[in-house]
């Protein structure tokens, strides 16, 4: 038996750490709409964040795309921002757009519609303006959705976005890997590979950056708590399946105890934000294969 159990971990471990089934990722968040506001605390403060560098740009838009629209509040934010454009709020869990319709209000109307980022239900060139606050991690295919970002932007239009890169719940994911070798944290893409993939689907002049916040829980089962009630579960192919045994979360309490100094739990949340043009569209293709990306396109800074 102990052979079996063995094998089987070895073959979760194999698994793909970055695959994410869309349809469990829809189901986890549909299940965490009726508790996610009271939950995203860290999200709605990286919101905050990336709505403020919208003050640096000179934009008017139309037409802007809030896409992974959640609960409504950066749609809401958008249509504060820009009185007079048409605001769409996408999102893939239809209970979550349900939840939305708290921060209509007859005069910060904006569309809901249920929509999958790998397939948007938009036309092409449509819009001026991308904002998506906390998605793409949840994506198996982000060169997909970069395209059709590209699709859906008019030429001149921004993409505008913050997701997590990997050092987010590394205390988390290194504490698991003492115990066994499943996937326990899913995995989040780098900022240099999402940078090449923003220049793979033809948006121009990208920009990155990063920042690491340090957020601290009582306990371990707070930041458990948390993460189930804000549908950030664990949805990584290789995953375990079933419930936690009570004995494997006393051993992850233990690997996480913090030094006799400190009375809470501190974790990392690295957030990557980055932004592109839409410049004209180009055929995706190219000579063997090949994409160059000036290194000065991609920087690093942190705070």
């Amino acid at each position: 038996m102990r052979g079996a159990s063995t094998k089987r971990d070895i073959l979760h471990a194999m698994s793909d750490e970055f695959h994410l089934d869309p349809a469990r990722v829809r189901r986890s968040f549909d299940e965490a709409a009726k508790t996610y506001d009271t939950a995203a605390v860290v999200p709605s403060e990286i919101r905050n964040r990336l709505m403020e560098r919208l003050d640096f740009v000179k934009l008017q838009p139309k037409v802007v795309l809030d896409l992974g629209a959640g609960t409504g509040h950066s749609s809401k934010a958008l249509k504060v921002r820009y009185k007079s454009a048409e605001v769409l709020a996408i999102d893939l869990a239809p209970r979550m757009l349900a939840e939305a319709d708290r921060q209509q209000s007859w005069l910060r109307k904006f569309h809901r519609i249920a929509g999958d980022a790998h397939r948007l239900p938009i036309k092409d060139a449509s819009t001026q303006l991308v904002f998506s606050n906390l998605m793409l991690e949840w994506c198996h295919d982000p060169d997909a959705v970069f395209q059709e970002i590209r699709r859906v932007l008019q030429p001149g239009g921004l993409l505008t976005f913050a997701t997590l890169g990997p050092d987010t719940l590394r205390e988390l994911r290194e504490a698991w890997r003492k115990l066994d070798a499943c996937p326990h944290v899913h995995r989040f893409i780098d900022m240099h590979d999402l940078g090449d993939a923003l220049m793979r689907a033809g948006l121009a002049e990208p920009v990155m950056d990063t920042e690491r916040l340090t957020v601290t829980y009582p306990h371990l089962d707070a930041l458990l708590k948390e993460l189930v009630a804000s549908g950030s579960s664990n949805l990584a192919d290789g995953r375990t399946r079933g419930l936690t045994a009570k004995g494997q979360l006393e051993s992850l309490r233990q690997a996480l105890r913090p030094a006799s100094e400190q009375s809470a739990l501190s974790v990392t949340v690295e957030v990557v934000y980055g932004h592109a043009w839409a410049g004209e569209l180009r055929p995706r293709s190219r000579a063997g294969g090949e994409v160059r990306i000036p290194v000065s396109n991609v920087t690093r800074m942190k705070r």
